[in-house]
């Protein structure tokens, strides 16, 4: 199996200091400065791994800065982000031109401020498709999961000779945003077949395919990488480890009780896992921005966390986890099989 390291030098950038300014909303606890106060963000919850890391390095960095995080849908996201009660959300989307406006005459009409609506591209993610240890399926081509979410194909031997049964589909939750993925990406916007099933949570994705020699699970790449074999290090040394003037190391691919799939790019001859570099070259087919969308102030916390993660450290904490930072000056590879 291939291994792959990857460093990176993430482009520069400061994360913004400026003058005190007064909380807008009435959720706020307290906001004082880019780097002290409180704030609330909404994140898909397809990407808390990553985010629970930018929050403990943020907090770490500035002890008097408190980000309160609730993770939901990217549905749910939006639905708070245009009800005024976040400033900041994380989704899989930017805002289009129409609902940025929309946003703004609220503040305007609502809160008689003008907002300083921004987003900004923040990551790649690969979708993974895992699937039990003892299915001998290792490869599939885009189209043959095509057929998979749409039901068309729903025995594993109809993809080559196989011992296992019926093909049971796996995601966290039927309205999040890996499902609008495969929907829009996979089927051009028919419904995902009766032969997929929401397991409750990214937990709960894992638990049925290792229970299930039938199951594959969807998911996003970094919940699959030696990252998350490191989830317990303290807060302190993973703050140090990304403070620092080093490069950071790039995560691979871990492979605990599940075997990630290989998926064909169409044309290709060669399929390929969700590595990083596989992700940076496009020879990995199934893939999906993320973006930070926020309204709130420069001079105010949730000004200073958007900053953050879309500055230098914010970006070396995101090639850690095994995805693709949005700002990668250079990324260098080591293969061996």
């Amino acid at each position: 199996m291939n291994t792959t390291l990857l460093k990176t030098l993430v482009a520069g950038g400061a994360v913004l200091m400026s003058a005190i300014a007064p909380s807008c909303l009435k959720y706020e606890k307290k906001e004082n400065t880019s780097t002290s106060g409180t704030t609330t963000i909404v994140c898909d919850n397809t990407f808390e791994n990553i985010f629970k890391q930018e929050v403990d390095v943020f907090e770490y960095q500035y002890p008097d800065a408190h980000i309160l995080v609730r993770y939901a849908t990217q549905a749910e996201a939006f639905d708070s982000l245009f009800s005024l009660n976040t400033r900041t959300i994380v989704a899989s989307r930017d805002l289009t031109v129409q609902e940025k406006n929309s946003l703004k005459a609220k503040y305007k009409n609502e809160l008689g401020v003008n907002a300083n609506v921004r987003s900004k591209k923040i990551a790649v993610d690969a979708l993974a498709f895992i699937v039990n240890p003892n299915n001998n399926v290792e490869k599939l081509t885009v189209e043959e999961l095509s057929d998979i979410l749409s039901g068309e194909t729903t025995e594993w031997n109809q993809l080559q000779p196989s011992d296992r049964g019926t093909i049971k589909v796996v995601l966290d939750q039927s309205g999040s945003s890996i499902a609008t993925y495969l929907s829009d990406s996979l089927l051009q916007g028919r419904p995902l077949g009766p032969n997929v099933f929401a397991a409750g949570s990214i937990p709960d994705v894992f638990n049925a395919v290792r229970r299930d020699p039938n199951a594959m699970g969807v998911l996003g790449v970094s919940w699959i990488t030696s990252d998350m074999d490191s989830a317990d290090v303290s807060k302190e040394d993973l703050a140090k480890g990304v403070l620092s003037e080093e490069p950071v190391q790039g995560a691979t691919l871990s492979e605990q009780n599940v075997k990630v799939m290989k998926v064909y790019r169409p044309g290709q001859a060669r399929a390929y896992k969700p590595y990083q570099q596989y992700i940076f070259d496009g020879s990995y087919p199934l893939f999906r921005q993320i973006y930070m969308i926020t309204a709130a102030p420069t001079s105010s916390v949730g000004g200073g966390f958007y900053s953050f993660v879309t500055g230098p450290i914010g970006q070396k904490i995101i090639m850690k986890t095994g995805i693709l930072p949005a700002t990668v000056r250079t990324i260098q590879v080591e293969l061996a099989e």
